[in-house]
């Protein structure tokens, strides 16, 4: 398939492959950093991959294997992020991409390696898996910029990883190897590198062989469980669960079940 119809810049490469839709950033001059087009076109490419029934699972990679993305393209910030109102335009734009990631119904993977730094580490977070090559470097280098991150992406990080450790992040700007980020929870994989993309593309193969609804519906209820206690939408959760029972995905799995097959899902 045509990549052009897909991205609207050639600084993300967006292409579908079997049931994966691959979102590259392409810009390995800057070790992959994110221009403002970039963070412009992920919705797009989102958009896309959401629409085409095909599409199981979305992986997110650097060009190359030199970097995930280094973070924002720098030499931009004079320009684009120099005044108060330009600052709060940018961040409309990256919050946005950052926004329609988290919120996407399909499941998501980051595979990482080498550089994951700052804002690279915030898309890596929002998505809903992280797998490493052995290359891969994480780590935020908002303090040695004057700058930090938003609240939401703090979160992230302190979920997953707790708040002594985020502060560890944030205070050394220190780069945290593959191996510590499997160990401290950042991480839910980490291979070779010459192994890291067969491996992904295994586990899509996996994640194309159940059914889309359990998929959208487990990650719609993981979202309103890591809500505050009281702001989760039980009545939300309940409807959830009652459209998988009300599917024909259901009828499908449970029959190939008893008849010893392979489900066929549609997604309905």
């Amino acid at each position: 398939m045509s990549t052009a119809a897909i991205s609207p810049t050639d600084r993300i490469i967006a292409k579908i492959d079997g049931p994966i839709g691959w979102l590259v950033f392409n810009n390995p001059a800057k070790r992959n950093a994110l221009s403002l087009d970039m963070w412009q076109a992920i919705p797009a490419v989102l958009e896309r991959f959401e629409q085409d029934a095909g599409v199981r699972a979305v992986v997110l990679r650097g060009a190359g294997d030199r970097a995930f993305t280094s973070g924002a393209d720098v030499s931009e910030f004079e320009k684009l992020r120099g005044t108060p109102a330009d600052q709060e335009r940018y961040n409309a734009i990256s919050e946005t991409a950052l926004t329609r990631l988290q919120l996407f119904p399909k499941p998501t993977i980051a595979m990482v390696q080498g550089y994951c730094m700052s804002i690279g580490l915030g898309i890596a977070l929002a998505c809903d898996l992280r797998f490493a090559g052995r290359s891969a470097r994480f780590a935020s280098l908002a303090a040695r910029l004057g700058l930090t991150y938003r609240w939401s992406d703090i979160k992230k990080l302190v979920d997953l990883i707790g708040p002594a450790r985020v502060k560890d992040f944030f205070y050394s700007a220190r780069h945290v190897t593959a191996d510590e980020a499997a160990a401290m929870g950042l991480v839910e994989n980490v291979r070779a590198d010459a192994e890291i993309e067969a491996f992904t593309r295994e586990y899509c193969a996996r994640i194309a062989e159940n059914a889309p609804l359990s998929m959208t519906a487990t990650k719609r209820i993981v979202a309103e469980i890591i809500k505050p206690f009281a702001e989760i939408d039980r009545a939300l959760c309940k409807e959830i669960v009652a459209g998988c029972y009300a599917s024909e995905d259901y009828v499908e799995g449970r029959r190939a079940f008893m008849e010893k097959r392979k489900p066929v899902f549609k997604g309905r």
